[in-house]
């Protein structure tokens, strides 16, 4: 049993490391403030009962039982800082016992909505095509090379989701004088007018936009709903661009989609990663690929480092988090996006 009067944090933030997490100043206050006992994911169940009794916050999403749980009377608050809410844990028991669930995700909503804004720009303008051509010496002068190109600037745009990521696009998309179409079933309309976009059906969204944005999380319910039919019904040569997770879509049906030659792709995801060296989407024209690279900022990751302390301050003096986002009772059980395994 410790004796130190600093609070337990047990560490076990897989894939993040604290030195991933916190500049070395917050590192710095971290490590003065509590005392930190790290530890790997899969071993926090098995912890002794006297660290388990005495531990206040979690950093990281590790596997815990309601048995564990039980033991943890001191356990304020998880921070996970892998981003995604797995059902890994009894998330009931945790709501029954005031203990908060929150997440540092919104980090990388800026980083990612940046990076969908310069794909959406490659796939109108042919900037990735056209450099390739230059340097084999096959480039296309003036407006030789611009006959499939066309303006972001005033065109229609739909997001489907508009989480944190939906708004981050929202506001890098306000210079493009955009008239943006949002479909999220867990938005209420007001909230998406009150941001200056128009609500409206999936179907809208799909048929209605030169470029679509994903940005929705995978859960229950929509696994796969971006399918065949979802594609053919987008306007011919819209940009389709997927940012969030890739179990959202049924990705061989996006590859023919583009194959097909009726729309254009790009994606930061892939239903497995690394991707197999042969997959066919890596060599597939019209669909532009970023290896899962969009919010992997080190600006991003320290910025929960940040979270996390600013966070745990509240907690301390008896207040809710404030930085973070708070899992809810509602659908927290639904998330079924898969974990990252590099940062």
């Amino acid at each position: 049993m410790s004796d130190s009067k600093r609070p337990l944090v047990i560490s076990a933030p897989e894939p993040r490391t604290l030195d991933l997490i916190f500049t070395p100043s917050a590192r710095k206050i971290f490590g003065d403030r509590y005392e930190i006992f790290e530890v790997e994911a899969v071993q926090v169940d098995r912890l002794p009962d006297a660290i388990l009794e005495q531990a206040r916050y979690i950093v990281g999403q590790p596997p815990l039982s309601r048995q564990t749980l039980e033991k943890m009377r001191s356990l304020r608050c998880i921070f996970n800082v892998e981003s995604n809410l797995f059902n890994n844990m009894p998330y009931e028991f945790l709501f029954e016992r005031g203990i908060h669930v929150v997440t540092t995700g919104a980090v990388f909503a800026e980083p990612v909505a940046e990076l969908g804004l310069a794909l959406a720009l490659n796939l109108a303008r042919g900037i990735v095509d056209s450099d390739i051509d230059f340097r084999a010496g096959k480039e296309l002068w003036g407006g030789d090379g611009n006959r499939k190109a066309r303006l972001l600037s005033g065109s229609d745009v739909g997001i489907i989701g508009f989480g944190d990521l939906g708004k981050a696009l929202n506001r890098v998309l306000s210079g493009f004088r955009t008239r943006i179409k949002v479909f999220d079933p867990w938005m209420p309309p007001s909230i998406l007018i009150e941001h200056g976009v128009q609500p409206a059906s999936l179907s809208e969204v799909l048929s209605q936009s030169d470029f679509v944005f994903v940005v929705a999380s995978v859960t229950s319910e929509n696994e796969g709903f971006l399918g065949k039919d979802a594609f053919a019904s987008m306007r011919p040569g819209a940009a389709f661009i997927l940012l969030s997770r890739a179990g959202v879509v049924d990705f061989p049906a996006l590859m023919e989609t583009v194959r097909s030659g009726h729309i254009v792709a790009a994606s930061d995801v892939f239903p497995e990663e690394p991707l197999a060296r042969d997959h066919p989407v890596r060599s597939l024209p019209g669909f532009l690929r970023s290896a899962h690279r969009a919010g992997a900022l080190d600006i991003a990751f320290t910025r929960m480092g940040d979270m996390v302390l600013e966070d745990m301050d509240l907690v301390d003096r008896g207040l809710p988090p404030m930085r973070s986002k708070r899992a809810e009772r509602e659908t927290v059980s639904r998330m079924r996006s898969k974990p990252v395994d590099k940062n």
